[in-house]
């Protein structure tokens, strides 16, 4: 099968250049991207753990029999594939306004990016109860998009129709993951037409409540009344809440069956968990988000785990990685929900922040990046780092050249830590993020010039991360190495000088 690595086809649709490779110590940044102060932080003591530990957590032995080999003659080991995910979101499918743009960004999935999170949305994937846009309209097609004066303006902007996006990636043998089932957040993933299901005395009660904050209520008024208050108040529509979620699931789960890896089943909900409103057996969670079902954290993989095949892993995901999200972990599991996943997310938001990094600033150091991943391996879970975004400080070479040392590093601690499964860069895209996110996040601008910190990241995952070798049979016709854990292609020719092939999965 013949294959064009992204950065050969961006190289051929753009001006041709060499790729850059970008500094790992003080002592390799002869151009001074950062200061000494950032390289006393990734000094090469840590650095030189950072390598022994991803030859110890990523690396594994081979020993193949090819039967009858050719003597002495040449075995190629070519990797194809990484087990470890290496992902991003991809919101933006046809919407960047060119083919040639859209072309470029679909090419990223299958050589740069093994895995892409799916927009499932509830808000905008069910704009009209009991009308799921899962199927391609006219307004989700490229030829829509490319003529569109203002696509940040559009309701379904970074929210495709899964149909297309989850045939594309099957096609291409892309993992794919859904993102998220269960979400309190009324700014993304809530619907709009769901208050208006209260009962009037609901409305009256929930309208008395303080309002005041991003989510359309002060965070904790729900808070201020009981348990006993809040099941008595709003029970009602809290059992709605809980028969929509299960009706969403089943409507997913139904038309995606086989064809999506792994969900996060409830996003960000171990604020609640540490506030004690995750309590077994109501009818209402007092969310900081809102009204939300009784115990939905709970609810959310039970329905996940009636609803969904087997063979699904179930995830679940947040910013709040402490011991309150390890404790959360545990509590679930320990009342029957099945989490195969923990995720974990990472956003260097602020341009400021990562000038600050690129100055020596304490921000995302080593020691904290494996002080929280140890935390929540206490959990004993495969570690998915879920939403990774490390922003550009500005729009210069340098700054992109910033982020991507940055980026570089952050990924090799990522990589190197024992629990870790897989790594999700957020926007790819500059300037295609939601209202609030940086523009300068992207590893390509916004017409898909390639930045710097992609270079970074195909050096990582294409070069540097895969094992490509030619060695020599053993008198017995046996075959040793030492790679990347993956899938890989071995070609030899055996003794009567015919060409032979195998898979072999090194794990």
């Amino acid at each position: 099968m013949k294959k064009l690595s992204i950065a050969a086809a961006v190289a051929a649709s753009a001006t041709a250049l060499a790729a850059p490779t970008f500094p790992k110590s003080e002592a390799e940044d002869a151009d001074k991207i950062m200061s000494k102060e950032y390289w006393a932080i990734w000094n090469p003591d840590v650095q030189k753990k950072i390598d022994e530990n991803i030859e110890k957590n990523r690396k594994a032995d081979a020993v193949i029999n090819l039967g009858e080999p050719a003597a002495g003659g040449d075995v190629k080991v070519e990797q194809i594939k990484h087990d470890f995910i290496f992902g991003a979101h991809i919101f933006n499918f046809n919407q960047l306004g060119t083919p040639e743009r859209n072309k470029k960004y679909r090419d990223l999935y299958g050589s740069l990016f093994n895995s892409a999170t799916v927009a499932l949305y509830w808000k905008k994937l069910e704009m009209q109860p009991n009308r799921p846009r899962f199927a391609e309209e006219y307004w989700d097609t490229e030829e829509w998009w490319n003529g569109c004066e203002n696509p940040k303006s559009q309701p379904h902007w970074r929210r495709p129709a899964p149909d297309p996006v989850v045939k594309f990636l099957n096609e291409k043998g892309v993992r794919v993951h859904g993102h998220p089932l269960v979400w309190g957040n009324q700014t993304w993933h809530y619907p709009e037409w769901i208050f208006p299901l209260m009962t009037k005395g609901e409305k009256e009660a929930y309208n008395n409540l303080p309002k005041d904050g991003r989510y359309g209520l002060d965070k904790k008024s729900l808070q201020k009344i009981s348990q006993e208050e809040a099941d008595r108040l709003f029970g009602g529509i809290g059992q709605k809440i809980a028969d929509l979620y299960e009706k969403r699931v089943a409507e997913i789960a139904e038309r995606y069956a086989g064809k999506i890896d792994s969900f996060d089943v409830v996003n960000e909900s171990a604020t609640d968990f540490a506030a004690g409103v995750m309590v077994p057996g109501s009818k209402v969670t007092r969310s900081r988000y809102g009204i939300m079902q009784g115990d939905y954290a709970f609810h959310a993989f039970n329905i996940a785990q009636k609803r969904l095949p087997e063979n699904t892993l179930f995830n679940i995901n947040d910013y709040k990685t402490d011991k309150d999200y390890v404790a959360q972990i545990k509590d679930l599991q320990k009342r029957g929900a099945r989490i195969d996943i923990a995720g974990m997310q990472m956003h260097l938001f602020n341009p400021k922040e990562s000038a600050n990094i690129a100055a020596g600033k304490k921000i995302q150091t080593p020691d904290k990046i494996f002080g929280s991943m140890d935390t929540v391996a206490k959990t004993g879970l495969p570690i998915h780092m879920s939403e990774i975004t490390v922003t550009a400080p500005g729009t210069s070479k340098r700054d992109w050249d910033v982020q991507a040392v940055i980026a570089q590093n952050l990924y090799r601690a990522w990589f190197s830590h024992p629990n870790a499964m897989g790594i999700t860069w957020w926007n790819v895209v500059d300037d295609c993020g939601a209202p609030g996110e940086p523009s300068y996040s992207g590893i390509f601008t916004r017409d898909m010039q390639p930045k710097s910190a992609f270079y970074a990241l195909d050096n990582l995952i294409n070069k540097e991360w895969k094992t490509n070798l030619t060695v020599k049979p053993d008198a017995d016709g046996k075959i040793s190495f030492r790679g990347f854990k993956g899938t890989y292609k071995i070609s030899w020719k055996d003794k009567y000088g015919r060409d032979r092939q195998m898979l072999y999965h090194l794990k």
